[in-house]
């Protein structure tokens, strides 16, 4: 379990630093670079990056991973009082289990107009009980550009 109190300014570009820095941290495993910050009391609960590769697991997904451990840390399956902090657009599976953990508000890096399912595709907030409020393009060339370059690698 990742525990982190935040020492630095509490700012939203911050925590999706956080989220980018476990994104490279995935790509240095193979796993496509994605990272996950859950955020509580104006600090850092759980941080995760993809897991897929590591984990011989389909829903290792840093989304999943972060909503499980602030819910272990937190001992309950609702974190109604968190946002979450993505690098890129939630997939449906992963918005779902974000709006099921009632999740306030998700900020998201990198929009996904062929996988997503926040802004795009199943558009998962749009039909749940638990609309959870979210905002897109959080340092999205950022979130982008580790993305390109972890695919033009596996190109080449």
């Amino acid at each position: 379990m990742h525990f982190v109190e935040k020492s630095r300014d509490i700012s939203g570009s911050s925590f999706m630093e956080t989220a980018i820095y476990e994104a490279q941290k995935a790509a240095d495993r193979g796993s496509v670079p994605i990272g996950a910050v859950v955020i509580g009391e104006n600090r850092i609960i759980s941080f995760a990056g993809n897991e897929v590769i590591k984990r011989s697991d389909p829903t290792a997904h840093a989304e999943i991973i972060a909503i499980r451990q602030a819910c272990g840390l937190r001992n309950t399956h609702i974190l109604n009082d968190c946002d979450m902090y993505v690098t890129l657009e939630p997939c449906p599976m992963c918005a779902q289990a974000i709006s099921l953990a009632r999740i306030r508000r998700l900020y998201f890096g990198a929009y996904d107009p062929k996988y997503g399912g926040v802004e795009h595709g199943a558009r998962i907030f749009d039909h749940a009980i638990h609309k959870t409020e979210a905002i897109g393009g959080v340092l999205a060339t950022q979130c982008a550009k580790i993305l390109k370059n972890f695919f033009e690698n596996k190109r080449n």
